[in-house]
């Protein structure tokens, strides 16, 4: 990659970097099962970073600020500490990517997992959820559609490790699971709905910047056809 690109890249990559900083920091609803643990703003918006800035350095600004958080709140450096990363990383790469393979991998590891845990395994219907971000890489999808697709393949991606990780790291019983439902389907669609807003929103803003600013889509990836005025063009069509 070339120098000047590289460059400019690292400004856009340490500016999602402040934003994910900043929206770790604005709580939405209270984690289930956890004193003193939120989902926050950053979970309407994380997963775009891969959109932006591709898959590589979208997971690297994701990472590195959540690193920066966790050491702002000054939490002890655990292994479990670090996996509750991974659920925004790969939500990021979901989100990013064009390699399906990996897409389809994770949520249908994270079903087997979960229907082999024994608590899991009476809930094992909780785990159908994660059958969407599948169903999102395989159905035919056309714009504007495909982004509420991304968005809530991204946000169930996140939803499904994030959900096995604390399965086998944080004692719940089955009936706690059946009743996190209707609470898991209300806060994730919230969440699809949010990243999609903010995808345009952000795309939006950021096409002007690349036009203004004469960036190359090394430095950027903007889509226009997820501007506001392609999708206003396509509504009135």
């Amino acid at each position: 990659m070339d120098i000047d690109i590289l460059k400019k890249k690292i400004i856009f990559v340490l500016i999602f970097f402040a934003l994910v900083l900043i929206g770790k920091n604005i709580n939405f609803s209270a984690v289930v099962g956890a004193d003193s643990q939120f989902f926050t703003l950053f979970q309407f918006f994380g997963p775009i970073a891969g959109g932006f800035l591709g898959s590589f350095f979208g997971i690297i600004a994701v990472f590195f600020a959540q690193l920066a958080d966790l050491l702002i709140v000054g939490k002890e450096f655990q292994l479990l500490t670090l996996l509750r990363f991974l659920p925004m990383l790969l939500a990021v790469y979901y989100f990013g990517s064009k390699k399906k393979s990996l897409k389809l991998i994770v949520p249908l590891l994270c079903i087997i997992l979960f229907v082999l845990n024994p608590v899991g395994r009476q809930a094992w219907f909780y785990s159908m959820f994660w059958l969407i971000p599948i169903l999102a890489v395989i159905l035919p999808k056309k714009v504007p559609g495909k982004l509420f697709f991304r968005s809530f393949g991204a946000t169930f991606t996140a939803h499904a490790v994030g959900s096995v990780i604390w399965l086998y790291s944080v004692p719940m019983t089955a009936q706690q699971w059946i009743s996190l439902i209707p609470i898991t389907a209300y806060e994730r669609f919230l969440f699809g709905i949010g990243i999609a807003v903010s995808f345009v929103v952000l795309n939006t803003v950021l096409d002007f910047v690349v036009e203004k600013l004469k960036l190359s889509q090394k430095v950027l990836f903007v889509d226009k056809r997820y501007t506001l005025s392609k999708l206003l063009k396509f509504k009135s069509a």
